[in-house]
């Protein structure tokens, strides 16, 4: 068995050798480093919080800093104390602890340590805790000993009453002022008693060693009124720091990945309403959805072999001039492209099914308009979102991800939701409508490839900005809100189904205005239905997207007990060993006890007797001894095979399968039905 593993091994060895010798594989590995490093230096590097944990710094350098002025004395005891608010979002925490840890250490003070509650259980691991960081660095004689000895003294009282001081230490014992900032990253899980005794015991040598506090709070600032008393909180100098919500960092990440055409790598409708259902639903986690994002890419690379085209235009040019003949066959049968095989000339269709040559030609060009499409799209899409983002009830969506997932999946242009847009566009006032094309001719002038479409909205501008004996009462007597009329009290939709009644009764000649923001709204409508095609409609989109969501889902949002089943009851795809390949129905006698004890677990009823479990144990036992089941030694056992069995059951106990009962002796009540 070993000679036939360690064969097996090399075989693979070699192949994956050979597979890294092709130069497209080697290039599709390259791209997808390069991606991944792409999204890490975009967004893990990138701090989301970049602005909040800036303004943390500049009040540790305010009040930490400046600890030896004449305000500082005065408010010897008054520790500052910054309220970090970081949201629900837990699993992001580390993540901007560690920033804020190394942008104070370089920046500020090398005294930074954060403190864990797991790890605080008393207030004197908390100062253990605290002080480590300094007596491990250089200048240990920052720490005077004196005020060592006091601390413990301290912390050998079990009294509230602290003696009162009988030495002075001035800042001048210090070869520097610098603050010690404590970080208590889970404020929350913190027990209150080690809180108030780390608090009162710190308070009392503000003077001699300038302490910071950080409290990192995922829910509210009354958590600090909430956890600490009066007397303690008094102490403190509260300023409270609000982070980014998960929304707008999910927005961002929206922005430099998904919604940016320099990024190759592109998700399908449904994968991305499952990496935001995950997001929203569960952790609220950034760190979380960009890993998932990882793992598309990761699922992306692995399952399709065009995916060497996944990289920037001229990359992705020389790939398809190098196609292989098995790779032109795949493109062949890529739905997207025999879409487009359809639609051509007949005597194209013989060539593009039987000259390899002209499927590479045809193929750069396909790639060249897909990169053209999606550089076209997003502007347009940003340009769409901007116009429809403050429309009432938001008919498109309030987020731009919503309308991007409603482009890719879908004709816009033949839903309900994109003619309520319309009408409500075609009822904006003069002044709303002025100030919605300048948002979006500011979109446009980052753009190149779109100069004649920013010139045209510019025209408009002009042309609406230059209107003469149009007051702005005028303008807006078809928008909105009326000026010129009064009507009863009634809510927003009503108000709107009488104002789209009265527009099409209308009979009289519309102004000049009217004419224009026709014009404008019919603009408007030409660029999406020229520009916000689906990407499902694109020849080769399959090279790009990733669209198996159904994978992402059982990966990423998966459940655990059905998880466990799977693996107990099919150890072979888990540990890829071929002795447990076995039938339905079957037991492996080779298969870990674990898994033996679960599939004769599934054998019994309600209540499972230990005994009769356990010569069916001996009985699978005995087969894979090679034993003769009518001999008296099978079925026998010692007490290893024992031991063997009772640890099996006590993990399935553990797993949550079964548990004791006092209903009968010597058995065991089954928890779990159905499943694998």
């Amino acid at each position: 068995m070993g000679n036939c593993s360690n064969e097996h091994r090399g075989t693979s060895f070699s192949a994956s050798a050979a597979s890294l010798s092709n130069p497209l594989i080697c290039s599709s590995i390259n791209t997808f480093f390069f991606l991944d490093k792409y999204i890490f230096s975009q967004v893990i590097q990138d701090q989301l919080n970049k602005k909040v944990l800036d303004s943390l710094a500049e009040f540790i350098k305010k009040h930490g800093l400046g600890c030896s002025s004449d305000n500082w004395r005065q408010r010897a005891r008054e520790i500052p104390t910054a309220a970090l608010m970081l949201g629900v979002n837990v699993p992001d925490h580390a993540m901007t602890f560690r920033s804020l840890c190394n942008l104070l250490q370089d920046s500020v003070t090398p005294f930074v340590v954060s403190v864990h509650a797991k790890e605080c259980a008393g207030v004197y691991f908390c100062i253990c805790e605290t002080f480590q960081i300094i007596y491990n660095g250089e200048n240990i004689y920052l720490i005077p000993s004196t005020l060592t000895i006091r601390i413990i003294g301290l912390l050998q009282k079990s009294t509230q009453v602290f003696p009162q001081r009988t030495e002075s230490l001035t800042n001048s014992d210090f070869p520097q002022s610098l603050p010690v900032v404590v970080i208590f990253k889970d404020f929350e899980a913190f027990n209150s008693q080690v809180l108030q005794d780390f608090i009162l015991i710190c308070s009392r040598y503000t003077q001699e060693l300038p302490f910071i506090f950080i409290f990192g709070i995922a829910t509210s600032p009354s958590a600090i009124q909430h956890r600490l008393p009066h007397s303690v909180s008094s102490l403190l100098c509260i300023e409270v720091f609000h982070s980014l919500s998960c929304t707008q960092h999910l927005a961002s990440v929206f922005d430099k990945l998904i919604l940016n055409s320099q990024f190759p790598f592109k998700l399908s409708s449904r994968v991305i309403q499952v990496l935001v259902g995950i997001f929203l639903y569960h952790d609220f986690s950034v760190q979380n959805f960009v890993k998932g994002l990882q793992f598309s890419m990761l699922e992306h690379f692995k399952s399709q072999p065009l995916s060497m085209l996944c990289c920037q235009k001229q990359e992705a040019l020389l790939s398809a001039k190098t196609l292989s003949k098995k790779n032109v066959e795949r493109i062949r049968h890529l739905p997207s492209f025999m879409r487009y095989v359809e639609t051509q000339e007949p005597q194209e269709q013989v060539r593009l099914l039987t000259n390899d040559e002209h499927v590479k030609e045809v193929c750069q060009k396909l790639l060249k308009n897909l990169h053209k499409y999606h550089k076209n799209y997003y502007p347009i899409l940003q340009c769409l979102h901007s116009l429809t983002s403050s429309l009432p009830k938001f008919p498109l969506g309030k987020h731009i991800r919503e309308l991007h997932v409603s482009c890719i999946e879908k004709n816009l242009w033949e839903t309900e939701e994109y003619d309520s847009a319309l009408q409500l566009l075609r009822i904006l006032a003069k002044d709303e409508l002025v100030a919605a094309l300048r948002k979006c001719a500011e979109i446009l002038k980052s753009t190149k490839i779109l100069q004649n479409v920013l010139q045209q909205l510019e025209d408009f501008i002009g042309r609406l900005e230059a209107l003469e004996g149009v007051s702005s009462e005028d303008s807006s007597g078809n928008g909105i809100i009326s000026g010129k009329m009064e009507y009863q009290k009634t809510d927003l939709f009503q108000l709107q189904k009488t104002l789209l009644e009265k527009e099409s009764r209308r009979t009289k000649r519309m102004n000049p205005f009217e004419v224009l923001r026709s014009q404008v709204i019919e603009f408007i409508d030409s660029l999406v239905r020229e520009y916000l095609t689906p990407a499902e409609l694109q020849p080769l989109n399959e090279v790009c997207y990733y669209s198996s969501s159904g994978v992402l889902r059982q990966r990423l949002n998966v459940t655990p007990r059905t998880s466990i089943q799977a693996a107990l009851s099919h150890p072979f795809y888990y540990l890829q060993n071929e002795s447990l390949k076995t039938d339905a129905g079957t037991i492996s006698s080779a298969a870990p006890d674990l898994c033996i004890v679960y599939k004769l677990h599934l054998e019994c009823g309600r209540l499972i007797n230990l005994y009769d479990w356990l010569e069916a144990f001996l009985t699978v036992m005995s087969a894979a001894e090679d034993q003769d089941t009518n001999s008296e030694e099978c079925g026998k056992y010692d007490s290893l095979k024992h031991a063997r069995f009772i640890q099996a059951v006590s993990e399935m106990e553990f797993l949550g399968f079964i548990k004791s009962t006092k209903q009968k002796t010597d058995h065991v009540a089954r928890l779990t039905w159905g499943g694998c």
